[in-house]
């Protein structure tokens, strides 16, 4: 998966200085950041819209774009997909691989070196509950 993700990130690398009337990569970087963080969410919300009806065939081509998307603005933010990779990598070491890490501070136990900690276990945080604000 990271290997397709890194080749369309070099697509796009490639794509976004191509003539914007063909390119809707070129599009993009010429609207700048703020019209790419637009696109992603749009692209966010239609993958939750498809999940919530039911519709996995349409989950999936949304999660194309979405994932399209994030590149384009990871693209544009100078963040290159390695980076986001090192990031999972040193949370996995932290926590185990985790559904998301926690908001609160907690305190973690030292680790001498990532290589020669053994993994953590898979966890999923618990007692999480989302609340309106007012």
């Amino acid at each position: 998966m990271s290997d397709s993700l890194e080749r369309l990130y070099l697509a796009v690398l490639a794509a976004k200085d191509l003539d914007p009337q063909t390119s809707r990569t070129a599009r993009l970087f010429q609207r700048g950041p703020s019209k790419m963080a637009k696109k992603l969410a749009e692209e966010a919300i239609e993958v939750v819209i498809d999940a919530v009806n039911g519709d996995t065939q349409a989950v999936v081509r949304e999660s194309a774009d979405l994932l399209y998307n994030l590149t384009v603005l990871w693209a544009s933010a100078g963040v290159r997909p390695e980076d986001v990779w090192r990031e999972m990598a040193r949370r996995e070491e932290m926590l185990g691989i985790a559904e998301k890490l926690p908001k609160s501070r907690m305190t973690l136990p030292k680790v001498a070196s990532p290589r020669v900690a053994a993994r953590r276990p898979i966890v999923a945080l618990e007692g999480r509950v989302a609340r309106k604000r007012h």
